[in-house]
């Protein structure tokens, strides 16, 4: 009977332990501040002209890790000036690379898979969203929904005595040395923003930071 006991309590002290550590990875996953940063640059004004994508993990406010492509846009036309002011990118650079279902099948989702309740954060968030959706339309890829916030409206909120709110003159200000407009350094900048951002609200989580700044998670659907 004593052995008995003492298996049962051994069993509910694993049990108590098991729990304890599924509560500290939950709220590490859930309650942390964690998200994925996401810059497109496109060849023309249409929202389905991808040319590159850049996508950084941050967890805890820190970077974790990356990916980066260029996407050959399904018309092959780029504003000279955006080409040679702006991106640097030009045909020449992505008339051999893949398309974006390729690239969005291959390189992003099995990215976002990883932490699939990770949200997107982009810099003027409408622009970055309306390039998932129009390249999703175009191709007719079957609808995926996401979560997503601004990092522009959060700097915003943040920082109302700043003249500006644009990425680079973000980064001026906080010190961060990056290629503007290149994709990969583009989202790189924006998840320092939000880390900034939640620094200087106190913000453990990103829902603790967007209820500090009156904002709301949204949704592409």
């Amino acid at each position: 009977m004593k052995n008995k006991t003492i298996k049962i309590i051994g069993i509910v002290i694993l049990i108590v332990m098991a729990l304890i550590a599924f509560g500290f990875y939950a709220y590490y996953k859930f309650m942390s501040l964690n998200y994925i940063a996401i810059d497109f640059e496109t060849a023309n004004t249409y929202c389905n002209s991808a040319c590159s994508v850049g996508l950084v993990r941050f967890e805890d406010g820190k970077e974790t890790d990356s990916v980066f492509s260029l996407i050959r846009p399904p018309k092959l036309y780029f504003i000279p000036e955006w080409t040679s002011d702006i991106h640097h990118i030009s045909y020449e650079d992505v008339c051999n690379q893949s398309q974006f279902p390729e690239v969005w099948n291959d390189l992003v989702l099995p990215f976002i898979s990883k932490t699939p309740e990770f949200p997107f954060v982009a810099h003027k968030a409408n622009f970055d969203m309306g390039v998932i959706r129009g390249c999703f339309e175009y191709f007719s890829l079957p609808k995926q929904k996401f979560c997503y916030f601004d990092s522009l409206k959060i700097a915003r909120k943040t920082w109302p005595e700043l003249k500006s709110h644009k990425l680079t003159f973000l980064g001026e200000t906080f010190g961060i040395i990056y290629n503007a407009h290149e994709a990969l350094d583009d989202a790189r900048t924006c998840g320092k923003i939000v880390a900034l951002a939640a620094q200087k609200h106190r913000a453990k989580t990103v829902q603790d930071l967007l209820s500090s700044c009156n904002l709301e998670m949204q949704s592409l659907e």
